[in-house]
């Protein structure tokens, strides 16, 4: 395999999709009537707001009848208690008595929950995005009513290719987190000569299997100036010039690359004229799938072998694949 600088510098645009921070469907835990509705679409909430309650006329009647049930088995179980210490019930009885009661207390605190539920409240503070039903409707336990999102903060995501999601990892890996030589900016049709600074969140480590590219995902602040919305769209742009700086990052297959007797990582280089391999050193970072990262020990020109590594001695002639020019040990070799 011929290790080849890929031309991936300079300054870049990406086409990007806006997402929410946050995000929820908001739904009941029980069925019922749909009573009130308290927000609109758009309408601002805190955390812990009611935004929606069922008619709770069905759930009080089962509270209250659970309620008796449950006096008249703690008035049984309490007698029983008197009346085992005196010797007259059985075992039996008080046992069942005792039963009795833990089994009302539970179904009692089972509809005071239910009554609870009844309260739809937002779990964090945010946006009413879309309501999915109507005031006196019917819902079902779960079923979505309406959708939650938290816009104070934005997700910028868009997808580039290996070269370059191979490329970031490794100025991330070597300058640590919050300080990447790479800064990324957003833009937006409405607000022209206006850039936004974007915060690294993550980064895919499997490609898409149409397009072969990686999605990068990004933060940013909300626009107080113009509200920016998820399902918006964005350009951003990336100077790549400061990734040469840090070398050349090589994606190799992972079987190319080996432990020496220290488990050191190493890969066998060939050289073109002797056809003899000879190992050399790497500093390996992050895997891609069936790949690994080099991120030091190879440069541009350099060819190594990718199949039969464990295999291989220094010296030991090679010989080139025509289909995929991949080296492989040649069967005379006296050093087999």
């Amino acid at each position: 395999m011929l290790m080849e600088a890929p031309d991936t510098h300079g300054v870049r645009n990406f086409p990007a999709r806006i997402d929410a921070n946050r995000k929820a469907e908001l739904a009941f835990r029980v069925p019922g009537k749909v009573q009130e509705l308290l927000v609109k679409e758009g309408d601002p909430v805190t955390e812990g707001q009611d935004v929606a309650k069922l008619d709770l006329t069905d759930f009080q009647i089962v509270v209250n009848d659970r309620q008796a049930t449950f006096d008249n088995a703690n008035k049984n179980f309490n007698r029983a208690k008197k009346l085992i210490e005196e010797g007259h019930i059985s075992k039996v009885d008080y046992d069942r008595l005792e039963r009795e009661f833990k089994n009302a207390g539970a179904a009692l605190e089972t509809a005071r929950q239910d009554l609870e539920y009844t309260s739809l409240k937002a779990p964090f503070a945010g946006s009413i995005a879309k309501r999915h039903i109507e005031r006196f409707e019917e819902v079902e336990a779960k079923q979505t009513v309406l959708s939650l999102q938290d816009v104070t903060v934005l997700v910028v995501k868009f997808d580039v290719p290996e070269a370059i999601i191979r490329d970031i990892r490794a100025d991330r890996t070597r300058t640590g987190e919050g300080r990447d030589r790479v800064k990324f900016f957003a833009t937006f049709e409405n607000l022209p000569g206006q850039q936004f600074p974007l915060s690294f969140r993550e980064a895919a480590t499997r490609a898409d299997p149409k397009t072969q590219t990686f999605e990068i995902t990004f933060t940013m602040e909300q626009v107080a100036e113009a509200t920016i919305l998820p399902g918006m769209t964005a350009t951003v742009t990336a100077d790549l010039t400061a990734l040469g700086e840090i070398g050349i990052v090589f994606t190799v297959p992972v079987s190319a690359v080996v432990g020496d007797y220290k488990l050191d990582p190493r890969v066998w280089t060939v050289d073109e004229q002797s056809m003899t391999v000879k190992p050399q050193e790497v500093k390996v970072g992050r895997m891609l799938g069936d790949n690994i990262e080099v991120l030091e020990g190879l440069e541009a020109g350099n060819r190594i072998v990718t199949a039969g590594t464990p295999f291989l001695v220094e010296g030991m002639k090679v010989t080139l694949m025509p289909t995929s020019e991949q080296a492989e040990p040649r069967a005379d070799d006296p050093k087999q």
